[in-house]
């Protein structure tokens, strides 16, 4: 069965819920079957879930489902998304790229680029306002950890001279892409990196005639307008949860299977996240 080697993860202690361990990068070819195999082998799990493609959102399966929003692009041609699908001042922050002398290109992931990698994420050991878990890392284990997918990835660089100043990695899957990681340097934030890296996956999307670009969770936080100014849209992909046990079928008849930010008022995720931010501001001196 061609899905029985996909790595899955098991979170919870009361309730055990199974899911592919990088679930955003990867999609069951035969979900049933798949469910079928972790029956047989006994997995220590109530519940089994899993997302059907970004590809492909009609819903194909009769379990229990709800919906995930993901921030998604279309893409036909380079050129339609430049001319159509983002505005002018998007436009303009990539040509202050362009003039700020910024290369952007694919690049080798070779010892060099990981020594980049890690003087990203080490300019700083908080982003967005919160605590940034690569900062610190060692090499050993920044390679590891951006090695997964190596054989259908490519990792894209921006250069200022010969200083790395930020980078994608970009995972192409079945029907769609996703950028699993999207990072640029705080201080070179005026020299617009992070749009012309998006502007290089567009184009090797459309190179690759590959019609979705996925960019994470859909939000109205954080990212949220970044994003809809680079033409992501929200994207809703039906999410299947399966019971695994008897255990597991009454968790999902209670509806207890939701995690607890997913019950909760937007308005109120959105005080605790401002919240959040002032307080590690507060821990890192930075002015609010």
């Amino acid at each position: 069965m061609p899905d029985e080697n996909i790595q899955i993860r098991v979170d919870g202690r009361i309730v055990r819920i199974a899911r592919l361990k990088t679930e955003y990068f990867e999609s069951l070819e035969a979900p049933v079957e798949f469910v079928d195999h972790l029956k047989k082998n006994r997995v220590k799990a109530n519940i089994f879930t899993f997302l059907q493609s970004v590809a492909d959102i009609e819903p194909r399966y009769a379990y229990m489902r709800r919906h995930d929003s993901l921030a998604v692009m279309s893409i036909t041609t380079f050129e339609h998304w430049w001319k159509s699908q983002i505005n002018d001042k998007t436009r303009n922050m990539i040509r202050r790229s362009q003039k700020a002398g910024v290369q952007v290109r694919i690049a080798e992931f070779n010892d060099d680029f990981v020594k980049g990698i890690k003087g990203i994420y080490d300019e700083s050991p908080y982003r967005q306002g919160i605590p940034f878990k690569h900062y610190g890392k060692d090499l050993e284990t920044l390679r590891k950890s951006h090695a997964t997918f190596i054989e259908r990835s490519d990792f894209v660089g921006a250069y200022d001279g010969d200083e790395l100043i930020g980078f994608i990695k970009l995972v192409h899957s079945k029907g769609f892409s996703s950028l699993m990681q999207i990072v640029s340097k705080t201080s070179s934030r005026n020299k617009a990196p992070t749009n012309a890296l998006i502007a290089k996956a567009v184009e090797i999307c459309s190179q690759k005639s590959i019609p979705w670009l996925m960019y994470g969770v859909w939000s109205q936080r954080g990212l949220g307008d970044f994003k809809r100014h680079h033409a992501f849209f929200r994207h809703d992909v039906p999410r299947y949860f399966v019971p695994l046990t008897v255990w597991g079928k009454v968790v999902l008849n209670l509806g207890l299977h939701m995690r607890l930010k997913e019950r909760l008022p937007e308005s109120w995720i959105d005080f605790a996240v401002d919240l959040r931010k002032k307080w590690y501001s507060y821990k890192s001196r930075e002015r609010v």
